[in-house]
Parts: C-alpha cells; structure tokens; sequence
C-alpha cells in the first residue's frame, strides 16, 4: 500500500504548490504519494506570530480534512511548526508531524551540535523555544540569521546562496556546528551544493519532514507505533465540540466525520 502524504503550506499563495510537489517527489520513497496543498486564506508567510496565530485554524482544518480523506500522514509546512502538538491532539489515526521537529531529530542523531541558518533575528524566539520544548537545547551551538524574508529566498537565489555560505562558514568555525540546519521550508534546493562545499551535514528542513514522515508512516503501519491518544494528546470532547457550537462558529463543518477510507 502506498504511504499518502499531504503536505500542508500555512500560507495563502498557491503558486510555488506545483514546484514544491515536484521537489518532493524527487526524494520521496517510490511507494509515497505526495500532495501539496495551501490554506485559503491568511497570510503570505508566518514570520509575525500575529501571522501564525491568523493561520491556525486554517491549518488545523486542513490537519483534519487530511485525516477525513485518509492521508497517512500531514505535514505543516513551516519551520516554526505552528499548532503541531494541537494538531496531533485532533487526529484520531493520521501521522502528524513539521519541519524543526523532524530537522532537528535527524541533526541529533548525525552529530553532536547543530546550527540553524534563519531569515531573520525575529525568528529565533519562537524557534528557540521549540528547540527546548523538544529536548535538543544541549546540541543547539547558534541561530545565524541571513537578514532576508521568506519571500526573497527564491525570488534572489544567488544573494541567498551566498549569505549562506557566509553565516555557514561562522557557525562551523566559530560556533562548533557539526550540523548546519537550514531553518525555513523555503530554503529548499539549497543544500547539496552547500554540503559538498562545507562537507558536513547540511539539512533541507522541507525533506526532513518528507523522510521523517514517512518513517513515522512506516513504523506505525509495521510495528503499530503511533501517537499516544492516553494523555497529551488525548481526542478534544465532541459532546463539548457540539454544545459549543466550534465547527460552526468557526466553519469546521463536517470535521469530525469518520474518515472516508472507513465509512
């Protein structure tokens, strides 16, 4: 059976869907089927929490339409893994999962230290604070911010190219990385060239997620490993869901339907 990966944009443009579908596909398993989609409104990027906080019921709606149409996994496509563990409470038998957790389990187990190259400084609290909800602080050697937007990353390749390479070179050689992490989803198609010249690992956060995904995919369908519903993540009450009126109010109709793969 093949693995059914939807890969989720938190933003509200549709144009690079087709481009980064392809990117996937170049490095997927060949029994994995990826498919991209984008939220219908809200912001362009998420690099405001006023941003991220807009886009979050979007994402989750995306989460569980995902679970309905039997996907096996979700991913939420930003490096600030927005709603991720909410996400998680919500799905019922889907695989949930987002790039700086993944990124950051694969750094973990290739070297002791890690850098992660950002867009910007402003960036860095919320990613900071990810890196210790996680557990990895004690192999976090530095942020290296590049000083550059999400939206300029591909719209200016070569300037983006080498501001990596400049803050590359210092998180290796001043701050003892081992590992360079590339902290944003859009700076994929960056990370051959760049590991060839530095040769270290140098981690495309957008296939971290793809790979961990599928791992996570496999291990579930193969040993029955999967999220833990007894605790943290234990399923939201519909009865309170209903009473309160939450799919209506916040036009989640339909959400908490049996999936179609088990009707």
């Amino acid at each position: 059976m093949p693995k059914k990966i939807l890969y989720i944009k938190p933003t509200s443009y549709s144009t690079m869907n087709q481009e980064t579908k392809e990117y996937l596909e170049k490095y997927k398993d060949d029994n994995t089927i990826v498919d991209v989609v984008n939220v219908s409104k809200g912001p362009k990027h998420l690099e405001a929490l006023y941003y991220e906080a807009l886009a979050s019921t979007e994402i989750l709606r995306l989460v569980k339409e995902g679970e309905n149409q039997g996907y096996d996994a979700a991913i939420i496509g930003c490096f600030y893994d927005p709603v991720l563990y909410a996400a998680r409470e919500i799905c019922e038998h889907m695989v949930v999962t987002a790039p700086e957790e993944s990124s950051l389990h694969l750094a973990a187990s290739l070297g002791n230290t890690f850098s992660i190259i950002v867009g910007r400084n402003k960036w860095i609290l919320t990613m900071r604070d990810n890196v210790d909800k996680y557990g990895f602080t004690k192999k976090l050697a530095s942020f290296r911010s590049l000083d550059m937007g999400v939206l300029q990353f591909h719209a200016a390749p070569g300037t983006t190219e080498k501001r990596m390479r400049q803050e590359i070179a210092l998180a290796i050689e001043k701050d003892r990385a081992e590992i360079i992490i590339l902290g944003c989803t859009m700076q994929f198609g960056f990370f051959a060239q760049l590991q060839k010249e530095f040769s270290v690992p140098v981690i495309d956060s957008m296939l971290a997620a793809l790979k961990y995904a599928e791992l996570l995919v496999e291990v579930r369908e193969k040993m029955n490993w999967y999220t833990s519903k007894i605790g943290s993540f234990t399923l939201p009450d519909r009865g309170e869901i209903k009473e309160w009126h939450i799919e209506e109010d916040y036009h989640l109709e339909g959400l908490w339907n049996e999936r179609k793969d088990q009707e």
